[in-house]
């Protein structure tokens, strides 16, 4: 098979949570190039219709599904939301996440428990939901869990987000034990694991520290509205059959130091 075909997405169906703005809209945009319909997730339906309009202007064919999946609750609907539309997922891109800035000590428990809900309960939750609907059924699927590289250390100083890098250590050791588990299915689950890029959540802490992340980083900048969409074409696509329960890095090379 050509390499064309392995990364040829052409009728498949992608599902992108958080994928009204940043890296989400990023990932959706590649997936969307490569021939999938893309349905998007995230809690403004403003933003989602924008990124929906701007796909469409790319001629991607893709679905708004407003939700807050911070809500367990709400999971399957998102799922059914997507099968009335277009019949299937094919690909799971599960990014949407948060972040809270405390130390440790005086972390307030509200704020634990909303980024664990969404960061780590929603991945799973979601996963389990197409797993089960989608993908085991038809021994095939993709899922992909946007992790970070704060979930496979610690943090340089000044950067109190314990219950962020928590939740993201538990979604790479997620990905390790589904992959683990569901691979008799034939399914693929990987994770993708990125550095500092500028984005919402970001923009606070990049001020303070951006220098010092530039230079910390071996390839000296922050990542690019461009450099996720070869990882997430990659792990999507049968180019990536033979790859499961591993966390590609993309960071400029920061983690190495």
């Amino acid at each position: 098979m050509s390499l064309k075909r392995l990364l040829d997405l052409s009728g498949k169906v992608a599902l992108v949570t958080g994928g009204s703005r940043g890296l989400g809209l990023q990932m959706a945009e590649a997936l969307g190039e490569l021939g999938a319909r893309v349905a998007l997730t995230a809690r403004k339906a403003a933003e989602l219709e924008e990124a929906v309009r701007h796909l469409g202007g790319q001629g991607v064919e893709a679905l708004a599904v407003p939700v807050d999946l911070g809500r367990r609750e709400a999971i399957p609907g998102v799922v059914e939301a997507v099968l009335q539309r277009f019949g299937t997922v094919d690909v799971l891109v599960n990014n949407a996440g948060t972040t809270w800035g405390a130390p440790a000590e005086s972390h307030p428990a509200e704020a634990w428990d909303k980024v664990m809900r969404l960061n780590i309960d929603a991945v799973f939750f979601l996963s389990q939901e197409v797993g089960r609907r989608c993908m085991i059924p038809r021994r095939s699927g993709k899922v992909i869990n946007v992790a970070s590289v704060a979930g496979l250390s610690g943090n340089p100083p000044g950067m109190n987000t314990i219950a962020y890098n928590a939740s993201k250590g538990a979604a790479v050791n997620l990905t390790r034990a589904l992959a683990a588990e569901w691979g008799r299915y034939n399914l693929n689950v990987n994770a993708i694991c990125p550095g500092f890029f500028p984005s919402r959540m970001t923009h606070g802490l990049l001020g303070q520290i951006g220098k010092e992340v530039v230079a910390g980083t071996p390839l000296g900048r922050l990542g690019g509205e461009e450099d996720l969409k070869g990882a997430v074409a990659f792990l999507a696509s049968e180019a990536s059959r033979h790859v499961t329960g591993q966390c590609l890095v993309v960071d400029g090379g920061a983690s190495l130091w």
